[in-house]
């Protein structure tokens, strides 16, 4: 058992910290400091073995805050090689670019048949002029719609209408129109969105 001289003020303090009559103030401080026997001996133990080795002993401090720089700094370096990728693969389509900047035959010859191309078509239509591609709803038959924002809506114009979502889009077509139907409805379309006579003719034999 060892002595050890506190001031008033820590005394009061472990004098209020009494549970029971006959609490000794070892076991309020180990309670207090949350230190089982066993932890206890263990610690005074390898204290015994350290001074029996005089072994010094060295404290090192980790740097926290330099750890938490390099994973900081990982961590942007990760996302800036991302976002570097990211710009890389997305092409960026300038105001003065139309159709023609965007498809080339090659591109349309993968394609699988004539809807494959009208869908491509359509969709690098709508890339270049997405602000003006909603006028395209107002492109209709007699008894039926064309374009829809939904596969729902031109499912009420017959259940063989074929509806499919053009590319990248949320825009919706018919595709069970014959070659000859999908043609006319490429020049409506190029000159709904501003295309010259010339240039609609040239969109409408890209089919």
């Amino acid at each position: 058992m060892k002595t050890i001289e506190i001031d008033d003020e820590l005394y009061q303090y472990i004098a209020s910290n009494t549970k029971y009559i006959g609490e000794s103030a070892s076991d309020i401080l180990r309670r207090l400091l949350e230190v089982s026997k066993g932890k206890a001996e263990q610690a005074k133990a390898t204290a015994q073995a350290k001074n029996n080795n005089n072994t010094p002993v060295e404290v090192v401090d980790t740097p926290k805050a330099e750890v938490v720089d390099a994973q900081t700094t990982e961590t942007t370096e990760t996302v800036q090689d991302i976002e570097s990728d990211t710009v890389e693969k997305i092409s960026v389509v300038s105001p003065e670019q139309n159709l023609f900047d965007l498809i080339n035959k090659e591109e349309l010859a993968m394609q699988r048949g004539a809807v494959g191309r009208f869908l491509l078509i359509l969709s690098n239509l709508y890339r270049v002029h997405k602000g003006e591609f909603e006028q395209v709803l107002d492109i209709r038959g007699r008894d039926r719609l064309y374009f829809a924002k939904s596969e729902e809506e031109l499912r009420e114009y017959g259940s063989s209408t074929k509806p499919k979502l053009i590319p990248n889009s949320n825009y919706w077509v018919i595709t069970n129109s014959n070659t000859t139907k999908k043609k006319r409805m490429l020049t409506d379309v190029a000159i709904a969105l501003g295309y010259t006579g010339s240039d609609s003719e040239r969109i409408r034999e890209l089919l």
